[in-house]
């Protein structure tokens, strides 16, 4: 997929654990694990800007676009 989680980079910087950071949303580690690997299809506007408020930092410094095939989910190869 396209978009790339940068959320383990950005817990890097700023030096905080997984589990801290999900205590402070208020989600569960298993979710944000998901979450940081990319293995999720959506993330709920709410939930992003709880990430952001604690790490300090902008959607774009968690989210990135990175050229590729995406898969259009029909399995017909239309657009």
């Amino acid at each position: 997929m396209p978009i790339v989680v940068r959320l383990d980079v950005m817990l890097a910087q700023r030096k905080m654990r997984s589990k801290e950071l999900a205590e402070a949303i208020g989600i569960t580690e298993a979710n944000l694990s998901l979450l940081k690997s990319g293995k999720v299809r959506g993330v709920r506007f709410d939930t992003l800007s709880r990430i952001c408020a604690v790490l300090q930092c902008q959607p774009g410094d968690l989210l990135a676009w990175e050229p590729g095939e995406e898969p259009d989910g029909d399995g017909d190869g239309s657009a």
